[in-house]
């Protein structure tokens, strides 16, 4: 798990983490596609979007009676959240404000319950990247 985590809180080369923690890189690769396509078979566990007809149809009504916004069936948006600007790769994580952020998407249901949120983008990263 410590070398899955480490490769998915940095994203750098393989070889080069690989060399930090002292495995080899095929080690790493392995190890790090056992875990995500383990956390991806367990996903609709914990993240759930309308799925069914009835589902679209009543987010639609909810969205339309709170909101006055037709058809949608959720939102999604992008904020900075602050943080202590890392040893490695810093400079990526400075904003356009000039502050150590990670640039964070989420998106919510009609019931203003979070669907998913995806916290692996530095501040330096535009919203329309992620």
């Amino acid at each position: 798990m410590k070398i899955c985590l480490r490769y998915l809180g940095d994203l750098g080369y393989q070889q080069g983490i690989a060399q930090e923690l002292g495995v080899s890189q095929a080690m790493l690769s392995r190890t790090v596609d056992r875990i995500v396509h383990s956390i991806v078979a367990q996903s609709n566990e914990w993240i759930k979007f309308a799925a069914t007809s009835h589902e679209l149809m009543e987010a639609k009504r909810i969205w339309q009676s709170m909101y006055k916004f037709p058809t949608a069936i959720g939102v999604i948006d992008c904020t900075h959240i602050g943080i202590l600007k890392p040893n490695r790769h810093g400079d990526e994580y400075i904003n356009r404000k000039g502050k150590p952020t990670l640039n964070v998407q989420a998106t919510c249901d009609a019931r203003e319950m979070f669907s998913s949120v995806d916290v692996t983008w530095p501040g330096s990263v535009h919203d329309s990247r992620i």
